[in-house]
């Protein structure tokens, strides 16, 4: 795809985004229950990669691997060292911007991250460097996920949800274990649970696979694939990258020649991958905004079906706190009624959570224009945007 293409295809989404999909988000209020509005900044930014997994299995040495070099403020020792999200992008020279700084800056894509407040914006950071891999990707650093319920605890912020929020985000998400440490925490499985919906974007990789011999890889790879089983809670088998992504040459003597056989084509597979992004960034984007307005549907039919079953004068609290009790019941007959797919909506839990800060009468009305809009927009409006900017044969 030629850049011009690209560049009108985004600017295409931009305006049908301010024209039909955003109308319909403000007006029931899907920025307070599912996801931020979009800003120009959030369609203009490079594809990013998310990396998550426990303490010390490697989630900045992999950085630097890719960059050939350590970022401003990277730390990397066999204990916990990264205590914040890192943001490693593009910049004129290296420097360490605060949190605070970055999220209300109008030309980067983080200003929904304000949500989470003060005490996650102080453990958030963007680090910048002038670097040719920078240019067309940005890394996402995250702390380690560390076991135990009191490491949930102790943590001032939404964790699960600031993981959440930059899954939707990211272009790939890549989940490094460490052949050691195969133990899924807590708080590890509800980050995975998190990522629910962003499968596609799911890369798992056994890092450090060559501190063991051949034999103890394949024991680690079958209880690998077990526990992720038992987490993600799917029947198809998830892929599991083996590799050694290090800063130092790796001395394959141990493992022999299928080692440095496995590990080299493991190693390229993975890397290509990574080299995709960019070319496929723009697909990515149309994916993620066909998905949200499908989300923005489902939540302005709900929202109006809870607003319709409010009684009109007497028993409005007594109403609410049960239509938020029985919420599966009515998300079943929301679904009948607009004869709309089960796997669309949204978790039941989280959102009657989000709920009770609400009071239902003041939800709006269904208005049938907006949703026509919408649906016009995904039938007819992106198809057409795709056949004037693209190659028929691409």
């Amino acid at each position: 795809i030629p850049a011009s293409a690209v560049t009108s295809i985004i600017d295409g989404l931009k305006k049908l985004y301010i024209q039909k999909l955003r109308p319909l988000e403000a007006t029931y209020r899907f920025n307070d229950f599912v996801s931020p509005l979009l800003t120009n900044s959030d369609f203009d930014a490079k594809p990013m990669v998310l990396l998550l997994g426990q303490y010390s299995t490697g989630k900045t040495t992999f950085i630097k691997h890719m960059l050939n070099s350590n970022y401003p403020g990277a730390h990397i020792g066999p204990e916990p060292t990264t205590d914040r999200f890192v943001v490693v992008m593009s910049g004129p020279d290296e420097r360490s911007i605060p949190g605070n700084t970055i999220a209300v800056q109008a030309d980067m894509p983080f200003s929904g991250l304000s949500n989470f407040g003060s005490a996650f914006l102080s453990k958030f950071e963007c680090s910048q460097m002038p670097h040719p891999l920078l240019e067309q990707i940005t890394f996402v650093d995250s702390p380690g996920v560390l076991s135990g319920e009191k490491q949930r605890t102790q943590r001032a912020y939404d964790f699960t949800g600031v993981t959440s929020w930059f899954a939707a985000k990211c272009d790939l998400i890549l989940l490094l274990f460490d052949p050691h440490k195969l133990d899924v925490s807590d708080e590890f499985k509800r980050v995975i649970s998190s990522l629910r919906g962003h499968d596609d974007k799911i890369r798992v990789v056994l890092n450090k696979s060559h501190q063991v011999d051949t034999q103890q890889l394949m024991r680690i790879y079958g209880a690998l694939m077990w526990s992720l089983g038992k987490v993600l809670n799917t029947p198809e088998v998830m892929r599991v990258y083996l590799g050694s992504f290090n800063d130092k040459p790796i001395d394959y003597a141990e493992n022999g020649p299928l080692g440095s056989d496995l590990f080299e084509k493991e190693q390229e597979d993975l890397l290509s991958d990574l080299k995709d992004i960019p070319r496929k960034a723009c697909d990515r984007k149309i994916n993620e905004f066909v998905k949200r307005a499908r989300a923005a549907k489902i939540h302005a039919y709900i929202i109006s079906h809870l607003k319709k079953q409010m009684p009109a004068i007497m028993g409005k609290t007594k109403a609410q706190e049960k239509l938020i009790t029985n919420l599966d019941m009515e998300f079943a007959k929301v679904q009948r009624e607009f004869h709309l797919p089960a796997g669309d909506f949204p978790n039941v839990d989280e959102y009657r959570e989000k709920l009770r800060g609400f009071n239902f009468d003041k939800f709006e009305r269904l208005k049938p224009k907006m949703i026509d809009a919408v649906d016009h927009m995904l039938a007819y409006d992106i198809p057409n945007l795709l056949k004037t900017f693209r190659n028929p044969y691409g």
